[in-house]
Order: C-alpha cells, then sequence, then structure tokens
C-alpha cells in the first residue's frame, strides 16, 4: 500500500511487512522531527481552535480519568514513566492520585508546556536516572519510535516485577481501516512508522517476558479517526458519514475484539 503525508509534506510512503502482524513505513525519514512541524498536530499543544480540535480536547479530558482508574484498579499507588508525555495532562491526572510521575518528551515545545506545569519531563530515556517503575505507558507512542526493538527493551529494563507496561496503538484490522483504506488517517505516515495489528503486537511483547493481562477498547478514536479520515479522502469532511463509519467500527468489533484503537496491558513476568 501507499499512502500521502497529508499533515505536512504530501510525499507518498510505501506500507511494507516487517514482522508477522507488523507493518512499517518506508522509507523512515532523515529528519522526523520536520514532519512534525504543523499547527495541526494537536498532541503537541493544549490550546484549541478548530471544533475537531475542541472535540479532540473534550474527549481526551474524559479519558484522563478512564486511564487512571483503569491503572489504579491494577496498582493503586506506585511510580509510573510516561512516555512520549505530550503536553503533560496525563502526568498531572496521575499526580492529582499521589502516584511519583516522571515523563519522556522529545518534542521540545510540549516538553517546555509540560515543565511549566511542575512536571519532570526529559528530553530522552538516557536522562531518566531512576528506574524500578511500576508502571510504564505508551499512549499513542510506540509507532512513533525509530528504534522501536530497543525501546522495549528499554521499557523493561525499567520496570520492576510484574510491573505494568501499558500500550495503545492504533489497530490496522479495524473496520475503519478496511473501509478507508489507503486514506485512513490512523497510517499517519511518515510520524507513524511501525503499525500493529492484536495479533502482532501481542506476540510482540510476549516474547520479550510480559504476560498480556487486559485489553480496553478506545471507543472514540474510531470516530476522530474516520473524521480525519474524512478529511483525507476527498478534502471535504463529511461529519455525518464520519459518525456512521466510527459507529459500525465499534459495532462489530464489539464481536471481533478489532477496535480502531487499542490499549494493552503487559504485565512483567
Amino acid at each position: 500500500m501507499v499512502c500521502k503525508d497529508h499533515l505536512v509534506s504530501g510525499e507518498k510512503f510505501n506500507i511494507l511487512e516487517y514482522e508477522n502482524g507488523i507493518l512499517k513505513t518506508d522509507p523512515f525519514p532523515e529528519n522526523l522531527e520536520k514532519y512534525y512541524e504543523s499547527d495541526e498536530y494537536i498532541s503537541h499543544k493544549d490550546s484549541s481552535s478548530s471544533i475537531q480540535d475542541k472535540i479532540y480536547h473534550l474527549v481526551k479530558s474524559y479519558m484522563l480519568s478512564r486511564k487512571a482508574k483503569w491503572i489504579r484498579k491494577n496498582i493503586k499507588h506506585g511510580r509510573i514513566l510516561d512516555f512520549g508525555a505530550g503536553t503533560g495532562e496525563f502526568l498531572n491526572k496521575m499526580k492529582s492520585y499521589y502516584w511519583d510521575v516522571e515523563g519522556v518528551e522529545p518534542n521540545k515545545f510540549a516538553r517546555d508546556l509540560g515543565i511549566l506545569k511542575g512536571l519532570n519531563l526529559k528530553s530522552s530515556i538516557v536522562e531518566v536516572e531512576n528506574k524500578d517503575f511500576d508502571v510504564i505507558s505508551l499512549w499513542h507512542v510506540l509507532e512513533h519510535l525509530p528504534d522501536l526493538d530497543q525501546k522495549l527493551i528499554e521499557f523493561k529494563d525499567l520496570l520492576v516485577k510484574d510491573g505494568l507496561l501499558i500500550i495503545a496503538v492504533p489497530n490496522y484490522n479495524s473496520y475503519d481501516s478496511k473501509y478507508y483504506k489507503e486514506n485512513w488517517a490512523a497510517w499517519d505516515v511518515p510520524r507513524h512508522l511501525w503499525h500493529f495489528s492484536r495479533d502482532g503486537l501481542r506476540d510482540k511483547i510476549s516474547k520479550l517476558g510480559f504476560e498480556l493481562i487486559d485489553e480496553k477498547p478506545l471507543k472514540f478514536d474510531s470516530f476522530y479517526v474516520s473524521l480525519l479520515s474524512e478529511k483525507n479522502s476527498d478534502s471535504s469532511t463529511n461529519p455525518l458519514n464520519a459518525f456512521y463509519r466510527g459507529y459500525i467500527s465499534n459495532l462489530r468489533a464489539n464481536s471481533t475484539g478489532e477496535y480502531s484503537s487499542i490499549a494493552y496491558f503487559f504485565k512483567k513476568a
């Protein structure tokens, strides 16, 4: 499949098989940073200008509480590292439950916003001095990492025994992916370097010595991704069709488990 960068460059990239159930973007750009240089890249800012942005932040605010609840169901209190922390809203939520929080955010603009909130954010994982985290979370981050295999090993080393590795990623076997095909917004090339199926991700993490203990569907993602995909398809967003496709995606996934995005909870053995 060939997909277009609809956000920044207009360039086209190939989607190739990497491992069973895992695809990769080809080629990897030499300078990834320039592909994030857009006012529309919403996860690196706090402001809401368009209706689309307002919807995103409204859902994001609701999901912060949901994510914290999911974690606290397994571990009531402890130390958490959020990798790809953005502007730090999730860490602030965990901090409100008296967790010891630390984050890594490579983007300077987003990191500076988080630091202004009083958070301990680093620019890279090598700057993380403390180890023995009870939880490491990556909310729509793993797909962005060039050194995928190396980072997974590093995350394992930073976790305590029975610690949780939480990974949320899009699922290319979802209905909305099949419907929108190359215009599916969650391909998001070249910012998304990796693309996962449920089986592909679960198998890869399990081989590192983790046990899958839970999956949580991110049901709002199907609607948001469909809305962006409509824009990619013909440059004129159709919110009614986007809502319908998001609804159908979740409806079908109720029986198949193939949601648009899924949060996986892995326990370190």
